[in-house]
């Protein structure tokens, strides 16, 4: 057993949860998740505490916001089991997701930046109606058709259709808004929260309604990457405390 278990004063379950507005039980999974290290016994079977246990806690709890219950278990697992360098490793995969989602932000308000001013390729333009069809579309976002008509089942694009040919006709607030809809899957939204927006790019006439949607994103990756700092912070502390 670890020497730092062995000393300081002994804690309840109860003396862990409460700080948190946790039940004991959920200290106890914690425990048998090995999120905790684990606990000494009484004579009678009780579990007992140090503040080894409370520092343990209070970094997992840090952990969560930044990086989510999963990879928090994960992390705080490794470090419980000795295996400080894949909790690092878990760490730095979290980081770089984060990068990976600013840039994807980055290239949304770029592409909303470039909305108005670029134009679809002229091929499959549906004659006379000012449109495009599903295959030129597709190409240009770099998608399948088939994705097309799944956004048009969920009401992301709205197309007619040619009262000659019957095919799909994308005119340009159609085309606008499956460049938004493509932009903003790749920002992690899904369908039922695009198809709300769009509407309200519609009902607007224009891109206004986006502006309190990126000032989210923005908010939300900044949360996350402050509470990836605390998380460190508790985190060195019980490894500071582990020896």
């Amino acid at each position: 057993m670890d020497r730092n278990l062995q000393t300081g004063e002994r804690l309840r379950p109860v003396d862990l949860a409460r700080p948190h507005g946790l039940s004991t039980q959920a200290v106890r999974n914690y425990e048998d998740a090995g999120i905790l290290p684990a606990a000494a016994r009484t004579p009678h079977g009780y579990r007992t505490y140090t503040s080894l246990h409370a520092g343990a806690l209070r970094a997992f709890l840090a952990l969560v916001p930044g990086h989510g219950h999963r990879t928090a278990t994960a992390i705080m697992r490794a470090v419980n089991q000795g295996l400080v360098d894949e909790a690092f490793h878990l760490i730095d995969e979290s980081h770089a997701q984060l990068l990976d989602d600013r840039r994807t932000l980055q290239a949304v308000e770029s592409a909303l930046r470039d909305l108005e001013r670029d134009a679809m390729p002229e091929s499959g333009t549906a004659s006379g109606s000012g449109g495009t069809f599903i295959g030129p579309l597709a190409q240009a976002l770099g998608i399948r058709p088939a994705t097309l008509r799944k956004w048009e089942r969920a009401g992301l694009v709205r197309p007619r259709r040619d009262p000659r040919t019957g095919y799909r006709v994308y005119d340009e607030a159609d085309v606008r808004d499956a460049r938004l809809a493509h932009q903003l899957r790749r920002g992690g939204y899904l369908l039922e929260h695009i198809a709300p927006l769009i509407s309200q790019v519609r009902a607007a006439g224009g891109l206004k309604p986006l502006e309190a949607a990126l000032s989210d994103w923005h908010d939300r990756l900044a949360a996350r990457g402050r509470a990836m700092l605390s998380g460190a912070a508790e985190l060195e502390a019980y490894l500071r405390e582990r020896g």
